[in-house]
């Protein structure tokens, strides 16, 4: 389990994060939402161990990250920014990592360059973007680290490679408990595998919270009223969000799925429909709750 208490980082007159508490359970998949500038990446580096928090602590299973090697060798970080040393290639870059993991698995890792089509002995500098990503997702996945730190992973590849890397993903949170962080910008990226979600604004956790127990308190409705009576029920249901075109009424509200329906069907409704959520239109819903406008803060 990863556990952030009141971790502070400054760079200089930059206040990168700001008393940021987290808790990250082990076997979930976290992800990590924000605008450039955010505060993303610092927190990555420091869960990665590549910086020390300057206030607050920061514990992976109990063990500080900074200068702990065996802590580190649980741990895998892509960054956004790929660095490679200079006129390798992916099998020199598997070499290294063998000699760092204890359980890199080698032969896995031949097997998903194979099936990623990634020559072996091509100069890495000489791959694409996304190819430079894919080479280091492999990478991490074939490291046998338990916590895998991912700084906007998804950016670079195309619609097939992301699906395919969050497979990846999947199958080692499924097979041995592999806990992902995923960094990124973009919600849509991250609502079909992160079960987990948390917001950094400005440097500061603005809102963390398990995205089952979101769904479950939380619906959106489609209905047409019949004959009046709308008024009542909206005093008696808390109503985030309504938007009216024509007859149709478009909702979003809090509560059990059983008492909305119940209240609704009342009234008898020309037409009545629970729709699934979005990851975005939760998070629009909640952090307006919370006086902040979740549009303005990230893409």
């Amino acid at each position: 389990m990863i556990l952030a208490e009141n971790v502070t980082k400054r760079f200089d007159d930059i206040l990168a994060l700001d008393n940021v508490s987290a808790e990250i359970r082990d076997g979930s998949v976290f992800g990590l939402i924000g605008s450039n500038g955010a505060g993303k990446s610092t927190f990555l580096r420091l869960l990665a161990g590549i910086l020390s928090p300057d206030n607050g602590t920061l514990a992976i299973d109990g063990g500080t990250v900074f200068e702990n090697l065996a802590v580190k060798r649980r741990c895998f970080y892509i960054s956004d920014e790929q660095f490679f040393f200079p006129g390798c290639s992916p099998e020199e870059l598997k070499n290294y990592y063998k000699a760092y993991y204890p359980g890199f698995d080698e032969g896995r890792w031949k097997q998903l360059m194979q099936a990623f089509g990634l020559d072996l002995r091509r100069k890495v500098r000489t791959f694409s973007k996304g190819m430079k990503k894919q080479v280091s997702v492999i990478c991490g996945v074939c490291s046998g680290a338990d916590y895998l730190f991912c700084d906007e992973t998804f950016d670079g590849l195309d619609p097939v490679m992301r699906q395919a890397v969050k497979s990846l993903f999947a199958q080692d949170v499924a097979d041995r408990g592999l806990t992902p962080v995923i960094a990124s910008h973009n919600l849509r990226e991250l609502e079909d595998i992160c079960d987990h979600v948390g917001l950094l604004h400005r440097g500061g956790i603005l809102f963390s919270r398990d995205l089952d127990e979101m769904r479950l308190g939380i619906h959106k409705l489609q209905v047409i009223f019949s004959g009046g009576g709308e008024d009542a029920v909206f005093h008696r249901i808390r109503v985030l969000s309504r938007e009216q075109r024509g007859s149709l009424h478009t909702l979003v509200v809090r509560g059990t799925a059983e008492d909305i329906q119940r209240e609704f069907h009342a009234l008898q409704p020309m037409f009545f429909e629970m729709l699934p959520l979005t990851l975005e239109e939760i998070f629009i819903s909640e952090t307006e709750v919370a006086g902040y406008d979740v549009k303005k803060l990230i893409l």
